[in-house]
């Protein structure tokens, strides 16, 4: 049980209190932790307009998810990265469901607040649609 565990991330305070849990149910079992992080359209948008290289793009991704892949790497529990595109909650629940986690592991809240007021936030999406335990970190 939660040995293969997700966690979201979008670099928020809340994504790296999410993954100490995660490492903490992960140490339990002798677990795996997989970040997955979003980049939606806005984003993406952002990116080509202002011409920054795909080089410095996937360099300023991976800077984000850093302190979290570090959290996890230091105490040796093995994980792997992954950058998905699209709407942040349906796209974590699609990979969710597709790949068969014991477990998803998400901050409460994450770092766009104008989402989470107005469309409801990534972490509720997440919670009502993934086929798997979820658990969200305040």
């Amino acid at each position: 049980m939660y040995k293969k565990i997700l966690l979201a991330t979008d670099g928020s305070e809340h994504s790296v209190r999410a993954a100490e849990h995660a490492i903490e149910i992960a140490q339990l079992k002798n677990g795996t932790i997989d970040i997955v992080y979003v980049v939606d359209g806005n984003t993406s948008k952002t990116d080509v307009l202002h011409g920054v290289d795909k080089y410095e793009v996937k360099k300023e991704r991976e800077e984000k998810i850093k302190p979290v892949k570090d959290k996890i790497t230091s105490v040796g529990i093995p994980c792997e990265t992954n950058i998905l595109h699209g709407e942040p909650g349906p796209s974590i629940v699609e990979f969710a469901n597709d790949n068969n986690y014991d477990l998803v592991v998400v901050g409460s809240r994450g770092l766009n607040k104008l989402q989470t007021m107005i469309l409801g936030s990534v972490s509720h999406k997440i919670l009502k649609r993934v086929q798997c335990p979820v658990l969200v970190v305040k």
